[in-house]
């Protein structure tokens, strides 16, 4: 089949090869020239393609697909199609799919997990739209995704495939976290000497063994006790995501709002509440408080 794909970062690259190694001609475009594109702008891009269309798009987020969308649909035609394969946010996708239907083009969201491990492994999927249009690009999915029976949803109409791979962020951010207070607590008794050690031994027979405390064991054996890692996590905003569509649904989700607080936390070099909290322990129970440039040990009182 024949695809054109525009985003040539880590994983739109990626993906691009594992589409031509499974015999799918993919015409790719990137605005960076120093990309492996094939064709220098949207309109070679759509030029090089035989109607109807099929577009893959691999930007990031926000106004970098909304501003692509808004240019693919006044170059392409009636009966084209467009997949967003992004982290779009999921309200994002009912406003790019009404326009693209005002221009007769049909839109499938795609969510995708797999990171720069992809290309050999595959890539999780999660789509979203007309039955119709995704049968149209069904082959590329089947080209994308791991072998076996797994690894595809079509999770229902559009928005439903960013909405799901936010919800599955959001419970990465809950599994990272716990990981990360566990090995915390090992690493501060004196009971356990070597917390890396008993983090690899969890890899077989336990029921937390997973692809990403794979990936934590990875990380301590090139880097023992994370030692150059610095305690600094960012968001890219599918959390922020999930706890919002909890918000609106009224479902609680403790766990993964305690993840996200916890990044906050991370960057901060001090914490103004906790300087409130200092501050009226001493006014309402004369407790010793810390002074700023000092780190002495705060007395318990």
């Amino acid at each position: 089949m024949q695809i054109g794909l525009i985003g040539l970062g880590k994983m739109g690259a990626n993906m691009a090869e594992r589409l031509r190694q499974a015999g799918h001609d993919v015409v790719g475009y990137d605005r960076n020239p120093g990309t492996a594109r094939t064709v220098a702008s949207l309109q070679e891009l759509v030029g090089a393609l035989t109607a109807p269309r099929a577009v893959w798009v691999m930007v990031p987020s926000g106004e970098p697909t909304r501003a692509t969308v808004a240019a693919l649909v006044d170059v392409l035609s009636t009966g084209d199609l467009i997949v967003d394969g992004g982290n779009s946010r999921y309200t994002d996708d009912q406003d790019h799919a009404a326009l693209a239907a005002q221009h007769g083009i049909g839109y499938v969201d795609a969510g995708v997990s797999g990171g720069v491990w992809g290309l050999d492994e595959g890539y999780a999927l999660m789509v979203g739209g007309d039955a119709a249009d995704v049968a149209r690009v069904q082959p590329i999915f089947d080209a994308l995704k791991p072998a076996g029976d797994g690894g595809f949803v079509h999770a229902g109409p559009v928005g439903a495939g960013h909405f799901t791979k936010m919800v599955h962020n959001g419970i990465e951010y809950g599994m990272m976290q716990a990981y990360g207070e566990g090995y915390e607590l090992m690493r501060a008794s004196e009971l356990v000497p070597d917390a890396d050690a008993v983090v690899a031994s969890w890899r077989e027979g336990t029921v937390i063994r997973s692809w990403l405390l794979d990936l934590l064991v990875r990380a301590l054996k090139d880097d023992p006790g994370l030692a150059d890692i610095r305690d600094y996590a960012q968001d890219s905003g599918e959390g922020r995501w999930t706890i919002e569509a909890a918000i609106q649904h009224a479902v609680p989700l403790p766990v993964i709002t305690a993840a996200l607080f916890a990044r906050f936390a991370s960057r901060q070099d001090s914490s103004m509440a906790m300087k409130v909290v200092a501050a009226l322990r001493h006014q309402f129970g004369g407790h010793a408080v810390g002074h700023e440039g000092s780190t002495s040990e705060v007395p318990i009182s």
